[in-house]
C-alpha cells in the first residue's frame, strides 16, 4: 500500500507542474508537424515520369521485323513516348548526352543497340525494359514462324496490346509510412529515453530539497520508496507518451495500426529502460554529471536509432551497431507491427527493454545500499 500512495504522489506531482506537463506534451507534436511537413517528399512512394522522347534508327531488311517493329512504335506512341527517326549522319549518341532525347536504338537485323541517358535513369530504364519486351516477342514471333505459323496471330495480337509492356506490382502499397506516421512512431519513441532525464531527479531531487533524511526515518522501508517512485515516474511519463500517440493520431491522422495494445507495450517497457537508466545515472554520478552523460547517450541514441531519418539496409559491423541502440529496436519492432501486422515483431523489443531496466535496477538497488539514507 505504501508503495502505490508514493507512486500516486509522484503522479500528482507531476500532473501539479502543468508548464512542464504541457513543455513535453508540446515538444514532440511540434518535431512531429515540422519534420513531417518538411521532409513529406522523402516518404512519397509515388514516382512522376517526365516525357520519354526515343531517338532510333533502323537498319532492318526483314519486312517482316519492319512490320512488328512499326507496330511497336504504335503501341509506344499509345502511351506517350515519341519515337523520331534518326536523319542521316545524325549522331544519336551526342543527342541523347545533349539531353535531347531520353535514349538512342539502332535496330539490326542481328538485334537493337541501346543507349540511355543517366541524367533520367528512370525514363531510360522504361524504354530499356519495352525495348527488351519487343525483342523478346519478336524472337518468340520468329521461332513460332518456323515451329508453329497458326500460332503466330494469336501471339502478335497479345504483343500490339498497348497496356502490356510495363507492369507494376506490390505486396501491400497502401501498407507504407507516410512522414507523418514515420515522425510520429520516431518522436515518440525518442521521448520515450528522454524520460530519463526525470528519473534522475527521483533520489538526486529529495536530496537537493533535505528530504532524503525524512523520508529515510519515516516508518516506510527504502525498499518501498524506491519502489513507488520507480512505479509513479513510470506512469506519469507513459501518461504523456499515451497524449502524443493519440493526439498524433487524431489530430495529423497518423497510422499506429491495429494492434494499439501491442504498439502501448513497446512504449511501455521502453519508458520503464529510461527511467532505469536514469534513476542509475543518479546514483552513481552526482549533480549534473548524470544529466550531462545522459544527454550526450540519447542525442547519439536519436541520431543512431532513426529519430531523425530512416536508415535502409545495414549490414555487417554497422548493422550491430546500430542494433545495440534501444531506440532502433523500439522502431523496428513498431514498424513491423503496424505496417507487416507482426505482433510476435514486438516480442524482442519488449523482452530486452525489460531485461536493460532490470540490469539497470540491480546497479540502482546496489548503489543505494552503499548508503545510509536513500
Amino acid at each position: 500500500m505504501n508503495v502505490l500512495n508514493i507512486a500516486w504522489k509522484e503522479i500528482k506531482t507531476g500532473l501539479r507542474d502543468t508548464k512542464t506537463f504541457l513543455l513535453m506534451l508540446a515538444f514532440p507534436i511540434v518535431l512531429i508537424l515540422i519534420l513531417g511537413t518538411a521532409l513529406s517528399g522523402a516518404f512519397s512512394t509515388s514516382v512522376k515520369v517526365g516525357d520519354m522522347k526515343l531517338l532510333y534508327r533502323s537498319e532492318v531488311t526483314s519486312p517482316q521485323l519492319a512490320e512488328y517493329w512499326n507496330g511497336f512504335l504504335k503501341a509506344a506512341e499509345s502511351q506517350g513516348i515519341r519515337a523520331v527517326a534518326a536523319e542521316a549522319g545524325a549522331d544519336g549518341r551526342k543527342a541523347v548526352r545533349d539531353n535531347r532525347y531520353t535514349a538512342y536504338a539502332e535496330l539490326g537485323d542481328n538485334g537493337i543497340r541501346f543507349y540511355g541517358s543517366s541524367k533520367v535513369s528512370i525514363e531510360t530504364n522504361i524504354l530499356q525494359g519495352m525495348l527488351t519486351v519487343f525483342a523478346d516477342r519478336y524472337n518468340l514471333v520468329a521461332a513460332a514462324v518456323k515451329e508453329n505459323p497458326a500460332a503466330v496471330p494469336g501471339i502478335v495480337a497479345a504483343w500490339t496490346d498497348a497496356g502490356d509492356y510495363v507492369r507494376e506490382a506490390s505486396v501491400d502499397p497502401k501498407r507504407q509510412p507516410g512522414s507523418i506516421d514515420y515522425y510520429a512512431m520516431a518522436m515518440t519513441t525518442m521521448f520515450a529515453l528522454y524520460a530519463a532525464f526525470s528519473a534522475t531527479y527521483l533520489i538526486q531531487g529529495e536530496h537537493a530539497r533535505k528530504t532524503a533524511i525524512r523520508l529515510s526515518a519515516a516508518p516506510v522501508s527504502r525498499a518501498e520508496v524506491f519502489a513507488g517512485k520507480i512505479v509513479g515516474c513510470t506512469f506519469y511519463n507513459f501518461l504523456i507518451l499515451l497524449a502524443v500517440v493519440l493526439f498524433s493520431k487524431l489530430a495529423f491522422d497518423a497510422d499506429w495500426g491495429s494492434r494499439f495494445g501491442i504498439v502501448l507495450a513497446v512504449l511501455a517497457t521502453e519508458v520503464l529502460l529510461a527511467i532505469s537508466l536514469g534513476l542509475a545515472l543518479g546514483y552513481l554520478l552526482k549533480g549534473e554529471g548524470s544529466r550531462s552523460v545522459l544527454m550526450i547517450f540519447l542525442q547519439i541514441a536519436s541520431f543512431a536509432g532513426g529519430a531523425y531519418f530512416p536508415f535502409g539496409e545495414t549490414e555487417g559491423v554497422i548493422h550491430l551497431l546500430l542494433n545495440l541502440n534501444p531506440l532502433m529496436w523500439a522502431n523496428t519492432a513498431l514498424m513491423k507491427v503496424i505496417y507487416e501486422n507482426d505482433a510476435l515483431a514486438a516480442l524482442p523489443a519488449i523482452g530486452l527493454n525489460a531485461a536493460v531496466a532490470a540490469a539497470f535496477l540491480i546497479l540502482a538497488v546496489i548503489a543505494m545500499r552503499k548508503r545510509e539514507a536513500l
